[in-house]
C-alpha cells in the first residue's frame, strides 16, 4: 500500500482555539470509606444523587482511550504483536464501540454481481475522527457517497488498525460493510510474521483475537496486508492462518467478511503482481477476496478473466485504483473514472484507494465538498447503487456529520464549525444532471440552513419555458416496507414561483426479496396531500408540538398501500404561471415516514443513569463563553434506551444548589449530543464546592415526537471539598 509522507506523524495534541495549549491541573476522584464513587453496576437506582469528594489526585484513565489533555474518548490502533497478542475485551475502549448495526441492503453483498470498495487512507488516519463524541473543525474530511459503494476500509500502517466508531455508525446506516486493516511492513513486519506465522498455535492466536476485537467494537472484517518476505515455514502457513481468520469471522461475526491485499507470492517473495494469478491464487482461495495493486493494465485483467476455476468468484476480485496516481497506473485523480471504465468492462469489482485525494491535494479546504462531489460524479456511469433496507419509521434531515452551525429544530443551537460522523443521516442522491429540452437539476448539501444537524439538501435547476411539465429530482433510493396506513411528512422552503410535491416508487414487497433486482415492476404513486383540519394532520401537529420555525413549510401526505415497498423517494417540481424560463431552488429540511398505527404508542423511558469515572480540572474549559477559570466537571454517563427507536440524545445540566444558597436553581443547559447509550462530558465549568447539580438525558425518537420529561433520565451529583 501507497504511503502518505505525513504517515508517522501523530496528529498534534489537541490545542483550544487560539491556539495555547491546555496546562490544566488534572485531578482524580479520591476514594473514601464513606464517600466513593461507586462503579455504574453498584450505583443503587432508587437513590436520586450520587456525592463525590474532589481530590487532586491523577487521572487513571488510560490515556490510549482518552485525550490527556481533556479525557474526551478517543479511537486508536493496535502497533505491536504484543499489543495485539494481549488484548482483552474487559481493556478495551466502550466508547469506540459502533451502536449502529449493519442494515440490510438490496440487493446482499454476496450476490452483487460489481462491487466497490474504498480503502480511507486518509493522511494516516485518526486525526479529527478520532474523537469519538466529536470536535469542533472547520473543514474536515468526510465521505457521504454511500450509495454507491460497498464495503469501505480504514486503513493505517498501523499493525492493526481499528476503525473509528463515528466511520462504522455512517456506513452501517447505509448498508455498507466496514472493515478494519492487518498490515505487516519492513523488517519489523518480517520479524512479526515469522514469530505468529511459526505454527498453527501462533497464527490461530493472532486470528481470534482480531476476531474478538471485530465483534467486542462492532465492525464487520479485515484486510489482510502482509508486505515483507517471508520464510518457507511462515508463507506455508499463511493461507492456513487466512482460512482459520475467515472461517471464524463468519461464524462469529455476522456479514463477516476477510480480504487479501496483493502482496506476497507462494515463494515468500514480496513481489506484487498486480492481477490475480497462480502465484498469489493460493492466498485467494482461503478468503472473501482479493485487493490487487495499482499498476495493472487492460492485458492484466485479460488475463484474470482466463483464469481457470474462478467461476462464479470474478466479483471477489477487487482491482485497485490509486487515486492519487502513483507509478504507472491508468487514470487516477479526476480521471479515475478512466480506470473503473476498463475495471467494468472486464466485470471486476473495483478497490478505491485513497480517495481523499480530493481533500489532501487541495490548498481550500472549503472546496472540498464540491471536490468530493465533482469526483463522485465523474464515476457514477461506472458504479452501481444499492439500496439500504430500513424500517418505519424512517427519517432524515440530510445532516452530513458536520457543518459551520449546529441546528437543532430549524434554529442555531451552535453557532461553532463541528465534524462528528456519527451524526450522519441517511444521505440522498447527490448529482448534476441534464434534462430534455435544455432543462438541469442538481442536488446539493448546503451548510447555509438547516433543520437539524449542519446540512440541509438544496435542489436547484432550471425549468425552461418550453418545459411544460414537472420535473422529477430523486432524493433516496432505498428499501422501506410500507404500512398500510404511512404518514409522509416533508419539511422545506421553496422558491417563488413553483409547486412541489411528493412522488414515490414502490414495488410489491413480496418481489423485492428477488435476486435480479432490475427486473421489479415500480409504480409511481402521489400521497394524498393532508389540509391542516384532517383528523390525522391535527394529530400529528400535536404530537409535533409545532416546533418547526414559521420559515419552513410543513406538508403532511397519507399514502394507503398493502404489501408494498418504498424503493424511490422523488420531488416532483413544478412552475406555477405562464410559461417562461424559471430558475429554482427548493432546500429540503427533512423528510419523514411512520406508521399511522403507531402514532399514539407512547415512548420509552430513560432508564438506569449512572455517573462514574470521574475527573476534576482547574481551567477556562472548551467553551467559547469561558474566559476565567473554574471548576471543571469531567464524567461518564451510561443509561439504557432501546437503540433501533432513536436517533440520539441530548445531554443536559442544571445547577440545583452551589455555596450561595441565596442562588435558585438554574435552568437546564445543553452539553452535547450523545449517539449511543454512553457519553463522556468533558470540561464542563461547575459552580465551587460545595454543590449540587442534575444531569438530564432526552431521548430524540425516530417519530420526531418531543418526549415528555417525566420520561428522561435524571441524576444529580454532589460535591464537596476534601477535608484538610
Amino acid at each position: 500500500m501507497a504511503m502518505n509522507a505525513d504517515l508517522n506523524e501523530r496528529p498534534p495534541r489537541r490545542k483550544r482555539e487560539d491556539g495555547e495549549e491546555r496546562e490544566d491541573v488534572l485531578v482524580k476522584r479520591g476514594k473514601s470509606d464513606v464517600s466513593s464513587l461507586e462503579s455504574c453496576l453498584d450505583q443503587p437506582m432508587d437513590s436520586g444523587s450520587i456525592h463525590e469528594v474532589i481530590k487532586f489526585t491523577p487521572s487513571s484513565l488510560p490515556v490510549k482511550h482518552y485525550d490527556i489533555d481533556t479525557t474526551e474518548p478517543i479511537s486508536c490502533g493496535l502497533t505491536t504483536m504484543d499489543d495485539l497478542l494481549s488484548w482483552k475485551r474487559s481493556e478495551a475502549n466502550p466508547f469506540n464501540v459502533a451502536s449502529v448495526p449493519l442494515a440490510p441492503r438490496e440487493p446482499p453483498l454476496a450476490t452483487s454481481p460489481r462491487r466497490t470498495l474504498v480503502s480511507h487512507d486518509m493522511m494516516g488516519g485518526y486525526l479529527e475522527d478520532r474523537f469519538i463524541q466529536g470536535t469542533y473543525s472547520v473543514a474536515p474530511y468526510v465521505f457521504y457517497h454511500w450509495q454507491y459503494i460497498d464495503i469501505f476500509n480504514y486503513f493505517t500502517h498501523n499493525l492493526v488498525t481499528i476503525p473509528p466508531a463515528v466511520w462504522t455508525n455512517a456506513a452501517h446506516k447505509h448498508g455498507v460493510v466496514m472493515i478494519g486493516t492487518f498490515i505487516t511492513e519492513w523488517t519489523d513486519g518480517k520479524t512479526m510474521c515469522e514469530s505468529f506465522l511459526k505454527d498453527e498455535e501462533s497464527y490461530r492466536a493472532v486470528a481470534d483475537k482480531l476476531v474478538q476485537i471485530s465483534r467486542c467494537y462492532g465492525f464487520d472484517g479485515w484486510l489482510v496486508n502482509i508486505e515483507n518476505s517471508l520464510s518457507e515455514v511462515a508463507v506455508n502457513n499463511t493461507p492456513l492462518f487466512l482460512r482459520y481468520l475467515t472461517d471464524q469471522m463468519h461464524l462469529r461475526v455476522s456479514g463477516g467478511l476477510v480480504l487479501w491485499y496483493d502482496s506476497v507470492i507462494d515463494s515468500g517473495h514480496l513481489q506484487w503482481q498486480n492481477e490475480l494469478n497462480q502465484k498469489n491464487r493460493i492466498f485467494f482461495d482461503a478468503c472473501d477476496g482479493f485487493f490487487t495493486n495499482y499498476n495493472w493494465t487492460e492485458q492484466n485483467l485479460e488475463a484474470m478473466k482466463d483464469l481457470g476455476g474462478l467461476g462464479d468468484r470474478q466479483a471477489d476480485v477487487y482491482v485497485g485504483v490509486d487515486v492519487f496516481a502513483r507509478g504507472q497506473v491508468v487514470g487516477g485523480m479526476f480521471e479515475t473514472n478512466k480506470a473503473l471504465d476498463v475495471i467494468r468492462k472486464h466485470n471486476f469489482s473495483v478497490a478505491i484507494f485513497a480517495p481523499g485525494w480530493v481533500y489532501e491535494t487541495h490548498e481550500d479546504k472549503s472546496e472540498f465538498p464540491r471536490n468530493q462531489d465533482k469526483f463522485w460524479a465523474l464515476l457514477s456511469d461506472s458504479l452501481y447503487v444499492h439500496r439500504p433496507s430500513l424500517s418505519l419509521p424512517f427519517i432524515s434531515s440530510f445532516c452530513q456529520g458536520f457543518g459551520k452551525d449546529l441546528y437543532w429544530r430549524g434554529k442555531r443551537e451552535s453557532e461553532r464549525s463541528w465534524f462528528n460522523l456519527s451524526a450522519q443521516e441517511i444521505q440522498p442522491l447527490y448529482y448534476h444532471t441534464e434534462l430534455e429540452g435544455g432543462a438541469w437539476l442538481r442536488s446539493r448539501g448546503c451548510p447555509e440552513d438547516a433543520l437539524s444537524g449542519g446540512r440541509s439538501l438544496v435542489l436547484e435547476g432550471l425549468i425552461p419555458s418550453s418545459h411544460t411539465s414537472p420535473v422529477c429530482a430523486k432524493i433516496f433510493s432505498l428499501h422501506v416496507p410500507l404500512a398500510e396506513k404511512t404518514l409522509l411528512s416533508v419539511v422545506y422552503k421553496p422558491s417563488a414561483g413553483i409547486s412541489v410535491n411528493l412522488e414515490l416508487k414502490t414495488a410489491d414487497a413480496n418481489l423485492c426479496t428477488h435476486i435480479d433486482m432490475q427486473n421489479i415492476q415500480v409504480s409511481s404513486v402521489s400521497p394524498e396531500r393532508l389540509d391542516e383540519g384532517h383528523q390525522l394532520h391535527r394529530r400529528f401537529t400535536e404530537l409535533c408540538g409545532n416546533l418547526v420555525p414559521s420559515d419552513w413549510t410543513v406538508r403532511c401526505s397519507q399514502l394507503e398501500l398493502r404489501g408494498c415497498a418504498l424503493r424511490e423517494v422523488c420531488l416532483s417540481i413544478q412552475r406555477d404561471g405562464e410559461p417562461e424560463d424559471t430558475h429554482f431552488s427548493c432546500r429540503l429540511g427533512q423528510i419523514l415516514l411512520l406508521d399511522v398505527s403507531t402514532l399514539q404508542v407512547p415512548p420509552d423511558l430513560v432508564q438506569g443513569l449512572c455517573i462514574y469515572d470521574v475527573v476534576w480540572f482547574r481551567g477556562v474549559g472548551s467553551s467559547l463563553e469561558s474566559t476565567s477559570p473554574g471548576l471543571l466537571l469531567n464524567a461518564t454517563l451510561r443509561w439504557d434506551y432501546p437503540a433501533h427507536s432513536v436517533r440520539h440524545f441530548r445531554v443536559y445540566w442544571r445547577r440545583l444548589r452551589g455555596p450561595d444558597p441565596r442562588i435558585p436553581p438554574g435552568q437546564p443547559v445543553l452539553v452535547g449530543r450523545a449517539y449511543s447509550n454512553l457519553y463522556r462530558i468533558t470540561e464542563l465549568m461547575v459552580p465551587e464546592p460545595p454543590g449540587l447539580l442534575e444531569l438530564t438525558v432526552e431521548p430524540v425518537v425516530r417519530k420526531d415526537f418531543p418526549v415528555p420529561e417525566s420520561h428522561w433520565g435524571r441524576r444529580s451529583l454532589s460535591y464537596t471539598e476534601a477535608s484538610a
